[in-house]
């Protein structure tokens, strides 16, 4: 059995810790001592259409400096990178694998820095959960996928078992080879929405009713598809055939999160997300003013934000 250490205990990390302690598995989550107190009082608690779930778990705080482990799960916003690696370090020792669930790409250099003994995987999860103020972690809708994969063609062992360990506990999680790409792919996606959704600062069926909504929304797709190209990483038809469905649906109340965080005058992951797309498409000379734009409107709202608060 596989020691895992997840950092938090928040949507997808406590999620996904959850359903495989009720599968069995040995895992413990790095939270604060709030998060711990609520949890050793309540146990983790899920809400969600695949199943409710209320069980004990095993709980860390950062300045425990835990043993390595066999597995540690980062599902924090990008913007608090930078703290996970500190926390979770010295529960990382030779061998011991990463598996990211962030938004982006960048994250992966970044770990592979911090942790040069460690084996840095690729994760994708797709699936819409947050955590409640009263500490339920509640999952939105039956979608709930995950990819996992590493970055080279060599057998990873912690791989096979961390994906055999997920199907267990009855999450349909799929080995890839592919991870690279379905990094890109969701990070093409994301863009498009979060951009489009906190640039007119609505619902993607609110801006399809407009005159021009559909044709701003397609330019932008357009022109995050040209960076992932730029970059070697270009969405397959078919790929993009599911996108441009899911942008373009009349009607739609669908909004990046990112657009949530703004509403609630919350940090934002722009910086990670959009601008980071639009700086490397400006690396390879591409034109791309949608993109341009919704950036400019995600760091005007962050220095709003940061004059707000002194």
């Amino acid at each position: 059995m596989m020691r895992i250490l997840i950092l938090g205990a928040g949507g997808i990390g406590g999620y996904l810790g959850g359903r495989l302690v009720e599968a069995g598995e040995d895992v413990t989550f790095l939270v604060r001592q709030a998060r711990a107190d609520r949890l050793k009082m309540d146990g983790l608690r899920i809400e969600s259409p695949l199943g409710m779930l209320t069980v004990p778990v095993k709980t860390r705080l950062a300045e425990d400096a835990p043993a390595a482990f066999d597995a540690v799960v980062i599902a924090c916003k990008a913007f608090d990178l930078d703290t996970a690696i500190a926390a979770v370090k010295s529960g990382v020792g030779k061998g011991t694998a990463i598996i990211p669930f962030l938004n982006g790409v960048s994250h992966i250099d970044r770990l592979k820095q911090a942790f040069p003994e460690a084996v840095t995987l690729g994760g994708v999860a797709h699936i819409s959960v947050t955590l409640r103020d009263d500490g339920v972690i509640q999952h939105m809708s039956p979608l709930c996928r995950f990819r996992l994969g590493a970055f080279s063609d060599a057998p990873s062992p912690i791989a096979d078992k961390l994906v055999e360990s997920m199907k267990a506990a009855k999450i349909e999680t799929t080995l890839t080879t592919a991870i690279a790409q379905d990094l890109w792919d969701k990070f093409v996606f994301l863009t498009t929405l979060a951009g489009i959704t906190c640039l007119m600062r609505a619902a993607i069926g609110d801006i399809l009713e407009t005159p021009s909504g559909e044709r701003i929304v397609r330019q932008l797709l357009d022109e995050c598809t040209s960076v992932a190209a730029a970059e070697g990483f270009k969405p397959a038809p078919q790929a993009l055939t599911t996108y441009v469905a899911n942008l373009t649906e009349r009607g739609s109340p669908f909004k990046a999160s990112m657009l949530r965080d703004i509403e609630r005058g919350a940090a934002t992951e722009a910086d990670h997300i959009v601008v980071d797309m639009l700086a490397r498409g400006h690396r390879h000379g591409l034109a791309l003013p949608v993109l341009d734009i919704a950036a400019t409107h995600l760091k005007t709202y962050d220095a709003v934000r940061a004059k707000a608060q002194g």
